[in-house]
């Protein structure tokens, strides 16, 4: 997978919010119990906000009590990666787009039994999508 982050500065500045900008290609972090999706509890898939790419679905979706929407599993295989984050003086997992690159957030390992993951994602990198069920293709 390429990065993408620069290559297409352009058009992300032109289709993004300021703050979906901020968060997706400079892998800001949005204020907890700020997101509109923090709370959603439907059904849907969740997107990425930058390039449609299928993300999580509602099945996986729990209240972790973060302040930011919170899965147990991504939709698919290749629908999210993973890399190392020691930014902050700290080390964690980076939770990044398997199509775009987008910074989506991070992934923990005190999530919920069947996989014990908490993926930690910014609601403003997510966008919704209730009309086609929980299926994880396109």
């Amino acid at each position: 997978m390429a990065d993408t982050k620069d290559e297409r500065t352009d058009e992300w500045r032109g289709r993004l919010t300021p703050e979906q900008y901020r968060v997706t290609c400079e892998s800001g972090t949005e204020e907890p119990f700020s997101g509109e999706l923090n709370d959603y509890k439907g059904d849907g898939r969740f997107r990425c906000v930058r390039c449609g790419h299928v993300l999580f679905t509602g099945e996986t979706k729990y209240d972790s009590g973060s302040g930011w929407p919170s899965f147990w599993q991504a939709a698919g295989d290749g629908s999210v990666a993973t890399a190392p984050d020691d930014s902050g003086g700290r080390f964690r997992t980076e939770v990044i787009c398997g199509s775009c690159g987008a910074h989506l957030g991070h992934v923990f390992e005190d999530g919920p039994r069947p996989t014990g993951l908490r993926y930690c994602i910014n609601s403003v990198a997510l966008e919704l999508d209730e009309s086609r069920g929980e299926g994880s293709g396109d």
